[in-house]
């Protein structure tokens, strides 16, 4: 199953293991098990320090890998082929039962050890899905560190028994000692801060105490990211808050628009600014979200925990999140048929109907994704024209199983208590309406900035962008803005580096004169 390349490097990284590890491969005759055993076998072979059983008569899930370190119980387990976004996962479990220490800090792995709790995380997950091995890794770092923590990683299109029984339908989806437990993007800080309980009062009364910044950014995206090294590079108490550290780009898969890098993805994109950022001396706390601004002795910035922070200027570096259409239906099926990224959830809908609201880029990429995986894919724009750049429009009219509506005004979503089974649309140029019968809604209609918790407090568009000048410079003096929450015109990676770069720039500048 491995290539010459993959299997060199392989070798290279299980040389870091220091104790004998087992793997053991439940199987149950089917070709997706042989191909388990086969990787397996593989793995074996690259280190005398890894053992491999099979057993051919399992009593739970099958094919299923589990690891563990040589003469212990099993804690971590792969229902599947863990190829795909989920090797890297693999590799780490493989590295962490053999006695590899871990990246993650020092202060969250002594969190995992002390949980008292018995803890069996099973996360259904799909082998596209760019933002689940994040997820995987996490828990599977918490049960190698703590014998109370046990995990799974099913992989959603190989069990779809599993899947339909549980109505699963967005991954990652994560169960707790069998309940939901939580849905999407979740970081070993988050994880843990939600196990374990009184930790958000502890952390609130650890960032309360800490002394005012020279300049705090709100925001972990890439203009925050660009702004916290502009801002560290000269020299001053550089703080960053980011509910979730990378934003958008952390659910974007393939970037090829960003200058000298021909290709790559979202989460590497992400590892790369956050150790950029890292290699500076700045406070990154993640997993905060910015609830209140208020500018008194110094700026203050209020967190979701209650904690406060101050400083003596700050950038809004808040971004912005994927815009929902509003519609009746949406919100009692989202994550049940409604989504945001098909990349992720494309998989979960192989061989049903699907549709895509709006015809911009994101919308056309979309569907020619989700072409390639499901029954048929029909694309509605609100417009009567379509906004994707003309080669990706080619490509979607070329495909037999997509159709494109034009002039489609969605007007709600349909289903049968469970799961999505249809949406309406009304015709604009008619004003007939119609229904369509999809299993799954994939929503690309644009953004909308996180700015929310400013309004009232400086100026905002009608459209809730943060109004700054040629400096980043907002309403207030002091507070500067940058990114997709602002004005500045096209949403762009290398657009948002640039005006976190100037809003560092701007806010130095009123450093030095204030």
């Amino acid at each position: 199953m491995l290539d010459t390349t993959i299997k060199q490097q392989l070798e290279t990284y299980l040389q870091n293991i220091i104790n004998p590890i087992e793997i053991t491969v439940s199987t149950n005759g089917s070709a997706k098990a042989e191909e388990l055993v086969s990787l397996s076998k593989e793995i074996a072979t690259l280190n005398d320090k890894i053992s491999l059983s099979v057993d051919n008569s399992p009593t739970g899930r099958a094919p299923q890998m589990a690891i563990a370190p040589q003469g212990q119980e099993p804690r971590v387990r792969f229902a599947g082929i863990p190829m795909g976004h989920e090797f890297t996962s693999l590799v780490l479990a493989l590295l962490q039962a053999g006695g590899h220490p871990s990246k993650a800090s020092q202060a969250l792995q002594d969190q995992a050890k002390s949980l008292t709790s018995k803890l069996n995380f099973e996360i259904y997950i799909s082998l596209t899905c760019q933002n689940c091995p994040e997820v995987v890794q996490s828990m599977n770092l918490m049960a190698a560190l703590n014998p109370n923590v046990t995990t799974t990683m099913i992989d959603g299109a190989l069990f779809q028994d599993e899947v339909s029984e549980r109505n699963i339908m967005a991954v990652p989806s994560v169960y707790l000692n069998g309940e939901l437990f939580g849905q999407g993007r979740m970081s070993l800080e988050e994880i843990l801060n939600k196990v374990d309980t009184g930790a958000a009062d502890k952390k609130a009364a650890e960032l309360s105490e800490k002394a005012p910044y020279d300049m705090l950014i709100v925001g972990g995206g890439p203009a925050g990211a660009s702004a916290a090294i502009y801002s560290a590079r000269k020299g001053i108490r550089t703080g960053v808050i980011a509910e979730r550290f990378g934003g958008q780009v952390a659910d974007t898969m393939a970037i090829e628009n960003f200058i000298s890098v021909k290709e790559t993805e979202g989460p590497k994109l992400v590892a790369g600014l956050e150790q950029h950022v890292l290699d500076y001396d700045v406070d990154l706390m993640k997993t905060q979200k910015a609830v209140r601004l208020e500018k008194k002795e110094f700026i203050e910035v209020e967190l979701e925990n209650g904690a406060v922070l101050k400083s003596k200027s700050v950038i809004l570096a808040t971004g912005a999140r994927w815009r929902e259409m509003n519609v009746p239906g949406e919100q009692e099926y989202r994550n049940k048929g409604v989504a945001y990224c098909p990349h992720c959830d494309g998989p979960l809908f192989k061989g049903k109907k699907t549709a895509v609201i709006g015809g911009g880029n994101s919308g056309i990429e979309a569907a020619i994704d989700l072409a390639g995986i499901t029954e048929h894919v029909t694309v509605f724009e609100f417009a009567d024209t379509l906004r994707a750049d003309d080669v990706l429009v080619k490509k979607a009219e070329s495909m037999p199983n997509i159709t494109i509506i034009k002039s489609a005004m969605t007007t709600e979503v349909i289903g049968d208590g469970e799961r999505v089974v249809g949406l309406k649309y009304t015709d604009r140029t008619t004003d007939e309406s119609h229904l369509v019968d999809v299993a799954g809604i994939f929503v690309q209609i644009g953004l909308v900035p996180n700015s929310e918790f400013l309004k009232d407090t400086l100026e905002l568009t009608n459209r809730g962008e943060i109004v700054t000048n040629a400096h980043g410079q907002t309403s207030i003096p002091g507070v500067f803005a940058a990114g997709d929450v602002t004005t500045t015109p096209y949403k762009q990676i290398i657009i948002s580096m640039g005006s976190g770069a100037t809003a560092a720039l701007g806010a130095f500048d009123y450093l030095i004169r204030n």
